[in-house]
């Protein structure tokens, strides 16, 4: 059975204040081999999450446990069972017929509090829960079991969606020694504050099972702590494999026509969020030299500080107009490059950034984000094996 999971809105943050305004990162090694760094990174960031989890309680680990539940019904459901239990021992018609009063209120009562749980949260629902108010409201669906030619059980299933969706491709080059980059701008506060802000605490968290607003608590109570466990990592241009793991979750495309076909199904892919601000804070800082080094196109908008998909539109528009003055016939034509991140060249595009003179310390930092990177795919039926993608 699996471990019941942390009840994050729960934490007792009132108590681990203290110790995590004096609790600190333990020094880097000196010169390390990624092996070492790995280690001290996996071995810090083990002691905050195990000293977090301390003061968190754990949800129940029954699986009937429900948010509407409330003390009457336990007394209905006691009443209930008695009443059945002497029904069953008796065997007798007024033995039936007085069980028959509890159950029908034990499972009236079961309806009330649904409908009274269901009223309150859609009376408070917030853009923040609008999500989980539509779950509530509509009907559960079943998970889609994959069902693929030539795969009649869950290990081939499972490598049938692998080799669809990460197909092999051409390694980086093994391990590099580390070298630490003097020109490399220390990460500041600020970057990991601003890389929080833009992070949702309602975000599904990764292997993990940390949310966001744990991070975000962290910060708030001793800034230092996340800079300091991040820092070595953008000065060696290191990304540590404890965060190349992920899970990707397998779902259904609605209205296909059949579902045996890997094309049938998409895979949301969930890392780790103390990856994640990692990863904001290169985007940020790549996004700037990108521009300034000719590496995107003008109209580029999408995953760009300061523009959107308005900008994209009002590009769109001008260029309409700009034509239409002279008489001419304009069309479009949109264009989706399917799984075009998934299939980037990891060599091609360090040997662009080496090109374009972007700092080394970035260059070794994609390089290594790209590489040695785990997966797990998690659909109904999972072996739940990890398999490098």
């Amino acid at each position: 059975m699996d471990r019941p999971r942390p009840r994050w809105q729960d934490t007792n943050w009132l108590g681990l204040t203290d110790r995590l305004k004096t609790w600190q990162i333990p020094p880097p090694p000196n010169a390390p081999s990624p092996n070492q760094l790995d280690q001290w990174f996996s071995s810090a960031l083990t002691t905050l999450t195990t000293l977090i989890e301390g003061d968190t309680p754990r949800s129940r680990p029954s699986p009937k446990s429900k948010a509407w539940w409330t003390p009457i019904l336990t007394t209905l459901r006691k009443e209930f069972a008695k009443a059945t239990r002497k029904a069953k021992k008796l065997r007798t018609p007024y033995s039936y017929a007085t069980a028959r009063p509890a159950r029908l209120g034990y499972f009236k009562a079961i309806k009330r509090a649904k409908a009274t749980y269901l009223a309150d949260f859609l009376a408070k629902a917030s853009p923040n829960n609008i999500w989980t108010a539509k779950q509530l409201v509509a009907p559960r669906k079943t998970p889609r079991f994959p069902s693929l030619p030539d795969a009649t059980d869950p290990v081939a299933i499972n490598n049938a969606l692998l080799n669809h969706f990460f197909p092999p491709k051409d390694p980086l080059p093994g391990r590099r020694r580390l070298r630490k980059n003097p020109s490399a701008p220390p990460l500041t506060m600020e970057e990991v504050k601003l890389a929080l802000s833009k992070s949702s605490p309602s975000s599904a968290p990764g292997p993990d099972g940390i949310p966001y607003s744990v991070w975000k608590k962290v910060n708030l109570i001793n800034p230092s702590i996340i800079l300091e466990l991040l820092s070595p990592l953008i000065d060696f241009g290191y990304h540590p494999p404890s965060l190349k793991s992920a899970n990707g979750l397998v779902l259904d495309k609605p209205g296909k026509a059949s579902y045996d076909s890997p094309a049938s199904f998409r895979i949301i892919v969930l890392l780790k969020t103390i990856s994640k601000i990692l990863e904001r804070v290169m985007t940020v800082r790549l996004s700037a030299i990108a521009k300034s080094k000719g590496l995107l196109h003008p109209n580029q908008c999408g995953s760009l500080p300061g523009l959107s998909s308005t900008d994209a539109c009002l590009t769109l528009t001008h260029e309409i107009k700009t034509l239409q003055r002279t008489r001419m016939e304009v069309s479009t034509l949109f264009l989706d490059i399917k799984a075009g991140f998934d299939n980037v060249n990891a060599s091609t595009l360090r040997a662009r950034l080496v090109a374009t003179q972007v700092p080394s310390y970035r260059v070794d930092w994609v390089s290594s984000f790209l590489s040695e990177r785990t997966g797990t795919l998690v659909f109904q039926g999972s072996p739940n094996l990890s398999s490098p993608v």
